[in-house]
């Protein structure tokens, strides 16, 4: 199998907050838009609404959990089951120290290219990638062989992408790149605008729906009886072990807080149990922010001010 690549890079898109002792409830700001965004109104509902002191956090899935469960933080406010089953079953199942939001929104993921390449070379199937010659296709560097975007390194849907390739094949015929997903972003800018073939995991809701025409790659449907997937930090042999030769079950994306707000701030955990948004919102937002340039706070108090409706819902009034 192919070495997997991995390039850093500065993300382009970040949030630079800083936890105070004295804040009543923190929430976590992981990186990507859609949640960032998320926690900002959030934020600026929990303040405005419950008088609460509230600041912004970031971090990595894990480190979120973690905090949650000794009571540092208090709020994850984009969980994407079931990628990160691991950390819920932790902490929500095992040890009850977290409470899932049961409001989920619908997710798909999976291999997208633009619909004009598609069209174009006869790319349609997953198993097309295991085709030498139409994977060559997505050569970007001259060196005869095709690439992929598996995903942000380090994230669980990363692993699982790597044991796809391996699963199907195509971890013989691409190389598996790991990049930053702002980096991978422009570099689909730049393939499209060349009219190249460019492959990468894809997900929705996502605002990239909106700027590109994108198409899935047909997969076998999800297999519950051969999708076994492990991650790194589960099994040193976890590629070995794994295999994922359908496509991923059907996710969702959930809030969890700190179940400690039930005693400290009962109205904050109620309002965190009633929240409720869309897909088509989060897209929106997260346009807003990457596309438009706009500040996530600025995002987020425009939202605010042009939903009051929803956010009255959250509220139970």
């Amino acid at each position: 199998m192919n070495t997997v690549k991995k390039i850093s890079a500065t993300a382009i898109l970040g949030l630079t907050s800083v936890m105070t002792q004295a804040a009543d409830v923190v929430l976590g700001a992981p990186a990507w838009p859609s949640a960032t965004v998320t926690s900002s109104i959030l934020k600026i509902v929990l303040e405005e609404n419950l008088g609460l002191d509230v600041a912004l956090q970031s971090g990595s899935n894990s480190v979120i959990f973690e905090a949650m469960d000794r009571g540092t933080m208090q709020v994850h406010p984009e969980v994407w089951l079931p990628n990160q089953q691991n950390l819920h079953d932790k902490y929500v199942n095992d040890r009850g120290t977290v409470v899932q939001n049961q409001n989920g929104i619908e997710a798909k993921q999976g291999v997208c290219i633009t619909r004009a390449a598609s069209e174009k070379y006869n790319i349609t199937s997953i198993y097309d990638l295991t085709d030498p010659a139409k994977a060559a296709l997505f050569d970007s560097n001259g060196d005869g062989k095709g690439e992929i975007w598996v995903g942000q390194p380090g994230a669980a849907s990363t692993s699982v992408e790597i044991i796809k390739a391996k699963s199907y094949g195509y971890d013989e015929t691409l190389d598996l790149v790991e990049m930053d997903t702002p980096v991978n972003w422009a570099s689909l800018d730049v393939a499209a605008a060349a009219g190249r073939p460019y492959a990468f995991f894809c997900y929705t809701p996502h605002y990239v729906f909106a700027v590109h025409d994108l198409v899935f790659l047909e997969e076998p449907k999800h297999n519950a009886d051969t999708w076994s997937v492990l991650q790194p930090s589960e099994d040193p042999d976890w590629l070995e072990k794994s295999n994922a030769d359908s496509a991923w079950p059907t996710a969702y994306l959930y809030l969890h807080y700190a179940k400690s707000l039930e005693k400290e701030h009962p109205e904050a955990a109620i309002l965190l149990k009633n929240f409720k948004v869309n897909a088509d919102i989060l897209s929106a937002l997260s346009y807003s922010m990457v596309v438009d340039k706009k500040d996530p706070g600025t995002v987020a108090e425009e939202w605010v001010a042009n939903n009051s409706d929803i956010v009255e819902s959250w509220l139970g009034q």
